[in-house]
Order: C-alpha cells, then structure tokens, then sequence
C-alpha cells in the first residue's frame, strides 16, 4: 500500500466510500477470513471517532467440518475489538449461487433486525476480476463488465458497500500481518469444480506475467460504470479523447496519461507521449 502509513491510506479509502453518519449502524460481513478480518478492523478503527455502531455478522452455512473453525475466529475477533456480533446458520444446496443467495439473506435479516443502513463486504482487487472475467465467459453485456459497483442499494434503505475494491490480497494480508489478529482459511478455496475457483488457479499463473492484471480490470470495471452512468469524469475523459483523435494523436497514448490529464490542477502540463501534452483538457504539442 502507498506511503509510510499504509494502514491510514486504507482507513482513508474505506471511509471515503463507507460515507458512514455519526450515529448510523453498519454490519459487516465477516467470513473469519483474512480480507474479512482486515475490513473488521479498519471498520473498527474509523468508526469508533464518529460513533458508528458495528456489528459484526457471520454466516455458517455448515457444508463443511471446519465450518465452526471460521465461526470461532469471528466470535474471537468481536471480543478481541469489542464489538457485538451475530451468527446467522444457514442450510442450503452447497453450489455457488445458492450459497451466495443464502448468505445474502441472512444479512440483510440481521441488517433489518439491528437498524442498518449498510451491509459492508470484504471484497478486494482479486474478486473484482474474477467476477468480470467470469461474466465475460459467459457472454456478458456492459453490465457484466461493470462488475461488482463499491455501493449498491438493496431494498428497505440498504446497502452494499464493498469498500475493498481497490486493494488486492497482498496488501490486505500485509495490513493483516502488522494488526496480528487472528484469522481462518478456507480449504473449499482449493476445490477447483467450483469455477470462481478454478478460474483463480489459473490467474495466480497469469499475474506472474501480468502484476498489473487486477489493478487493471478493475480500472475497467470503473470505467464501464461511469460511462454507463454519463458522469462529469466520464464525459470529459470522451471530450479529451475525442479531441486527442480529430488531431489524430490518441494512438499510444496509455490510458494511465488520460487519467493523469482529468486529475492534474489547473494549468499543471501533462505527459501524454512524445511530443503531446494535456493543459486543463486542452492539447499542446512540445515539438519545434
């Protein structure tokens, strides 16, 4: 993570997307897994100045024997951080999306049940680009490949918030590692007939070729969402790309210098390439 203080750019990033109220009640969703237990933590943090109530929710669906090993850690992590915690126990079918819809359920009962207005998920960079990856093997839209929004209202005033999005296992576990808390793993995470998982098999090989994979397709993802939102970063990242095209400039231009151009202060110069540059969405050319 950036900086010196890697823990106070992910509280910072956490909080901006949380937009938590003084007074308000979150529950967070804590599998007992590293990324969970990280998520815990940082809620823990930020919300404590601003009397945010946290509640921890944990979901053992109770398809296997370890089950109950990940259900101790969280009852470990509340008492160890102080928080109150609710353990929802569910039966249902042990594929995917019935695991899923289930787990779904039984937090927004216990969201309902305690007054909250967010339900807080410890998804990170990884599970981003699984899942638009996943929805473009199956033939996927634009939708598809918006993948999973950082904000998304259910029904009855709540939401989802995945305020990990941005970082990926390594710098979670890095975090996990300073904080020493305790954690479980899942060993379903190796069976590959589960195809989330089987897909993850293979990325694992891909990264080593591609570090920038993930930060990648979530740079994606975020841009399908705002243009499908027509947002005011949106439009003017179509106004300078237009503009670069008519002057027959945007050819190898990285996507990394447009977005440098929609963030500079006013009348910085941006580096586009050889020769071109970005003033206040503007084109100059440095050359003769």
């Amino acid at each position: 993570m950036r900086g010196a203080r890697p823990g106070a750019f992910l509280d910072a990033r956490v909080r901006r997307v949380l937009r938590a109220a003084p007074g308000s009640t979150l529950v967070a969703a804590i599998s007992g897994g590293p990324d969970s237990v990280v998520l815990a933590a940082v809620l823990d943090r930020i919300a404590r100045p601003i009397d945010v109530n946290v509640i921890f929710a944990h979901v053992n669906h109770g398809v296997r024997a370890s089950a109950l090993q990940d259900e101790c850690v969280v009852l470990a992590l509340s008492a160890r951080l102080d928080r109150p915690v609710r353990i929802a126990h569910t039966s249902s079918a042990a594929d995917e999306a019935a695991l899923r819809t289930a787990r779904y359920d039984a937090l927004e009962a216990i969201a309902h049940e305690r007054g909250a207005n967010a339900i807080v998920t410890a998804h990170c960079a990884e599970d981003q680009t699984e899942t638009v990856l996943l929805a473009l093997f199956r033939g996927t839209g634009l939708d598809g490949l918006a993948g999973m929004p950082p904000r998304r209202a259910l029904a009855g005033g709540i939401d989802i918030v995945r305020p990990l999005l941005r970082f990926t296992h390594a710098e979670l576990h890095a975090e996990l590692r300073r904080l020493g808390l305790p954690y479980a793993l899942d060993p379903t995470n190796d069976e590959l007939r589960y195809r989330r998982n089987a897909l993850r098999a293979r990325l694992a090989d891909l990264r080593a070729d591609f570090p920038q994979l993930d930060a990648s397709v979530a740079r994606c993802a975020e841009i399908v969402r705002a243009e499908r939102s027509g947002d005011a970063r949106a439009r003017a990242r179509n106004d300078l790309r237009e503009r670069l095209r008519e002057r027959d400039l945007l050819r190898d231009i990285p996507f990394e210098r447009i977005e440098a151009a929609l963030d500079a202060a006013p009348g910085a110069r941006v580096f586009l390439k050889p020769g071109v540059e970005a003033v206040n969405g503007d084109i100059a050319s440095t050359e003769g």
